[in-house]
Order: structure tokens, then sequence, then C-alpha cells
């Protein structure tokens, strides 16, 4: 599973670029620039996934990238609390499982699933490993 996803950057009749996600439609942004642009769509999109987290909404697995899209990926931080949430969801458990699972309170889970609390990666990699997942980096080059 991965978090990277294809956007498109439509130049603007009043100058810029403006953002969209085919794998997201709630997601629009813009940018002054092309770099401007694509900055704010990482941000953007880091928000819908956190926004889905929130509402206990789907989360889309990224589209294969068309011509004339570019990749953006989730911010790690967020990436790994979309994919335990998308893990916990999928073994079909509460917060109160999760802790179970852990060996820690409630709350802990609570905020691990939190996608505006800061959690430490070690944590997350067990929650992970706790509903069957396991944490591989992948390092490309820049675009």
């Amino acid at each position: 599973m991965n978090f990277v996803y294809p956007v498109t950057l439509t130049p603007d009749a009043d100058g810029g670029f403006v953002v969209t996600f085919r794998d997201w439609p709630e997601a629009i942004t813009q940018g002054e620039t092309r770099n401007q642009a694509m900055e704010e769509a990482a941000d953007c999109l880091e928000e819908a996934v956190a926004a889905r987290i929130d509402d206990r909404a789907e989360i889309p697995l990224p589209s294969p990238l068309q011509a004339g899209e570019a990749p953006v990926a989730v911010p790690i931080a967020t990436a790994l609390k979309a994919a335990l949430y998308l893990g916990v969801r999928e073994a079909g458990i509460g917060t109160s499982e999760l802790a179970r699972r852990l060996g820690v309170h409630e709350k802990e889970a609570r905020r691990l699933l939190d996608p505006r609390h800061g959690s430490k990666a070690a944590a997350l990699e067990r929650a992970l490993a706790a509903v069957g997942r396991r944490l591989a980096v992948e390092i490309q080059a820049a675009a």
C-alpha cells in the first residue's frame, strides 16, 4: 500500500496553477508557481486524508499516474496514521481491541489513530504490526 497520488496542475487564467486530485474530489488548492502548487498539493492531500480518518470514511487507493499528472506523496506521519487506520478497519477492530493488542490504555490507541496527534514512528510501527502490517520504506529520486 502506498500513499502517492496523481495530481493535475492546470494553469489559471489569473496566473498560477489550480491543483486537483482524481482520487480526492474534495481536495483542490492552488499555487502561484509550479513548485508552490506542488507544496500546496502535499498540504491539501494531508488535510484530505486527515478529514477522511476523522470522519471514519474510505481512503482511496492511488490511481495509476497518467500523462500530464505528477505524483504527490502524503507526508510520512500522515501516511503511517492512514495505514494504521486502514489496518484497524480491515481487521474489524476498534480502539479498545487495538489497545488490548498493544498492552496500552485505550486513550493511547485513540491518539495513534488521531491524524493531528504527533505519534512516534516506532509506536505506529508497533501498532501496524498489531493489525498484521509491516512498515517498509522506499526512497525514490525526486522528479
